[in-house]
């Protein structure tokens, strides 16, 4: 009875995670692993969940339910045409490579040093929302070469490492090398299923057989968090897309900054204590 009543719990959590994140990536347009990494990382304590494997059972999960939300994504954009295919075939190799890096350095460091990149790329991600304008941008181009390669493999490996899709990381890069927010958004689309599936792949496979898991876990990926939260945020993604309407959107990326900082030193001060 004791454990049935703790997967309820769980269960209860996981759909809240995902009406949660589903509300902010109607907000916002985030990804929606962004939010659910933090989210689940502040909850799994409370079910007795080992330290040890909060972080990369977050983020394997995390993972996995991105897989659907961005097949779609990247369908629908391509049907509108605004997806810049050339560039996505260009960056497909490294972005490729950097998921293959990512994924193996989140499955096998410490969970504080996962937690301590993935606070460390958060706040930046909070710093961008909140001190930079809807148009900034660096340059006009995107780089070619090496350098093109390498963004490619930084978007692959910190989005495998944090359990995000390409659009929280390849979006503001995207838009701070010229291209237009439509555009960015489409193509970042796409990263998202290049990262999520290998990455969810390597996290089955690293946590296969640990005993610190908690049922029904496949490797670091939590069975009953993907069958909540895929259905749960796509049931909230309208409420938060009706509710953009009437709050201004510089407003909104200041709230969620706002957040992330908080999500960010909470991570922190787990690490300190």
């Amino acid at each position: 009875m004791t454990e049935v009543l703790w997967l309820l719990a769980l269960a209860l959590a996981m759909g809240a995670t995902g009406l949660f994140s589903g509300l902010l990536a109607g907000l916002l347009g985030v990804g929606g692993g962004i939010v659910i990494v933090p989210v689940l990382f502040t909850v799994f304590p409370f079910f007795g969940i080992p330290e040890s494997v909060q972080m990369k059972l977050a983020v394997g999960t995390s993972l996995a339910t991105i897989i659907p939300t961005s097949l779609v994504s990247a369908r629908k954009h391509f049907a509108k045409g605004t997806m810049d295919v050339a560039l996505l075939r260009s960056l497909a190799p490294s972005i490729a490579l950097g998921v293959l890096a990512g994924t193996l350095l989140g499955v096998h460091v410490q969970g504080s040093v996962h937690t301590a990149v993935f606070a460390a790329i958060a706040m930046l991600v909070a710093a961008n929302m909140a001190f930079t304008g809807v148009d900034w941008r660096l340059r006009d181009s995107f780089p070619t070469g090496p350098a093109r390669h390498g963004v490619g493999g930084f978007i692959g490996g910190i989005s495998a490492m944090m359990g995000i899709g390409g659009g929280t990381v390849g979006v503001p890069i995207l838009s701070m090398f010229g291209a237009p927010i439509r555009s960015a958004v489409a193509t970042a689309s796409a990263f998202g299923v290049i990262i999520s599936i290998p990455a969810t792949l390597g996290f089955v496979y690293g946590g296969w057989g640990d005993p610190a898991l908690p049922p029904p876990s496949l490797g670091y990926v939590n069975l009953l968090g993907v069958a909540l939260i895929v259905p749960a945020s796509l049931i909230a993604t309208p409420w938060g897309v009706n509710l953009a309407h009437s709050i201004p959107p510089l407003l909104l990326k200041r709230l969620f900054a706002g957040f992330l900082a908080l999500t960010v030193l909470r991570m922190w001060w787990s690490l300190a204590t």
